[in-house]
């Protein structure tokens, strides 16, 4: 083999692991806060409803999701932790770069977001009959506004990296903070919180509503039933239509006007031109510039990205190629993947929502077995929402400012890399093993009322 081919290989074969790595833990990570950003709410919303007069079996409901919460916020955080450390063992280079910046977001969900949202967990937990109801309520209201602001603060990192806003360039070549109203106020971050946090939601409201799917088929814990079937279904089809309007489309928006190679790739676009069409299936070849089989809806793509029919959309081949996300073809898919599952999911919602609205939701078999079945796909959803955004940033780790290549640790080979990843593997293999014994668990038990028995209403639900 050619020697300069070596010399290549050897260089980029230590980045593909540092990527592979943080891709691994952040993906398997992002399963558990994505539920209980969305759960708090519901929670919250829950307990409220539990203040009413005859609100006992809405506390019994959501004494039941604050179990889950806490199971999900457990494994959240022991798998958060390692890639805190990441930034200094694989990415050191980009910490040394960045941290003067993003270490302020950073340490502020960890001070304030993380232990507001830890302290009242445990008392949600534990201090329902010590509290009394209205602080019960409070401290979910608490726990839900620790859980978003966390969620906010992360967000606005990953902000900095897709936009960066606030930041100046110090003598030392490195990134130092000179603005912060308009680094945590950063427009990118704005429309990306929403996005993500109406994502979480309909997570949240997929899985409250197969939970009780899932005990209506089984003749369970009918009044429980009834309440999570209302609940998520009332909840997913509005988070399901804000996801896409108007949160994703300021989203599309935002790429089109700061990103359009980003947006090009996304839709397998290597020509520009006025009236540009959404490519509903096709085949991106790259190497052809073009897409192969494509089923297009004309027009679609230049009234998304900028308001117009007639505006004009650029292609790939406007820019240098290396300038270009760097896996094109895995874009254009989970970017494909997110937007039709999306699209589904309005209208899995608002046909169940018609049944809850005739009264024949919790009797509805094949509903059931449709909401039931439902449960993984906002996951998978979310994961492609997240990989789009993460590889349409590509070739960049800031963008504009430090290209991916130059952020790695330069002196972790890539030997000492995939032996840390194959340990992550093995670990969190366990760790979801006994997050589904957990969770398998709570669900076989199912809702009990205060005093430790079973709540009432466990005959079939009847709608």
């Amino acid at each position: 083999m050619d020697a300069a081919v070596l010399d290549t290989a050897s260089a980029t074969a230590p980045l593909v692991w540092h990527r592979f790595q943080f891709a691994f833990t952040i993906v398997y990570h992002y399963l558990f806060p994505q539920l209980t950003m969305g759960l708090a709410l519901l929670i919250a919303f829950m307990k409220w409803r539990g203040l009413r007069p005859g609100g006992g079996r809405w506390n019994d409901a959501a004494r039941f999701w604050i179990k889950i919460f806490g199971i999900n916020f457990a494994v959240g955080v022991a798998t958060g932790i390692p890639m805190e450390f990441q930034f200094g063992t694989n990415w050191a280079r980009f910490s040394t770069f960045a941290g003067g910046v993003i270490g302020q977001t950073l340490a502020m969900e960890g001070m304030f977001a993380f232990f507001l949202e830890s302290s009242f967990l445990a008392l949600l937990v534990w201090g329902e009959k010590r509290l009394g109801p209205r602080r019960h309520f409070m401290a979910a209201l608490a726990l839900w506004a620790g859980s978003w602001l966390s969620g906010y603060f992360i967000v606005c990192t990953n902000a900095m990296m897709q936009h960066p806003a606030g930041h100046a360039i110090g003598p030392d070549g490195n990134l130092r903070l000179v603005d912060f109203g308009a680094f945590i106020l950063n427009p990118w971050a704005l429309a990306q919180y929403a996005h993500t946090m109406a994502g979480s939601v309909t997570t949240a409201s997929f899985v409250m509503a197969a939970v009780g799917a899932f005990y209506a088929l089984k003749g369970r814990h009918g009044e429980q039933a009834a309440i999570f079937l209302h609940t998520g279904v009332t909840a997913g089809l509005v988070a399901a239509v804000l996801v896409a309007f108007p949160t994703g489309d300021a989203q599309a928006k935002m790429v089109a006007a700061h990103k359009p190679a980003a947006l090009a790739a996304m839709e397998g676009r290597f020509t520009g031109g006025a009236r540009a069409a959404i490519t509903l299936i096709g085949q991106p070849d790259v190497a052809g510039r073009k897409m192969d089989n494509p089923i297009e809806v004309p027009g679609i793509l230049s009234i998304l990205a900028h308001g117009s029919v007639r505006a004009d959309v650029h292609g790939l081949d406007e820019y240098p190629e290396d300038t270009w996300p760097d896996n094109i073809e895995l874009l254009y898919y989970v970017f494909h993947i997110m937007v039709g599952l999306g699209t589904i999911f309005i209208a899995v919602m608002a046909v169940a929502a018609l049944l809850a609205v005739r009264r024949r939701l919790t009797t509805f078999r094949p509903m059931l077995w449709v909401l039931m079945l439902a449960a993984p796909f906002p996951y998978i959803a979310n994961t492609a929402g997240w990989m789009t955004a993460e590889l349409g940033r590509q070739p960049w780790l800031i963008y504009g400012l430090l290209r991916t290549a130059d952020g790695s640790s330069p002196h972790v080979h890539a030997g000492a890399t995939l032996f840390t990843l194959i340990g992550f593997c093995g670990l969190y293999g366990l760790v979801s093993l006994l997050f589904v014994l957990l969770i398998g668990r709570e669900i076989a038990h199912g809702p009990v009322a205060q005093g430790g028995g079973p709540a009432p209403g466990a005959e079939p639900a009847h709608g």
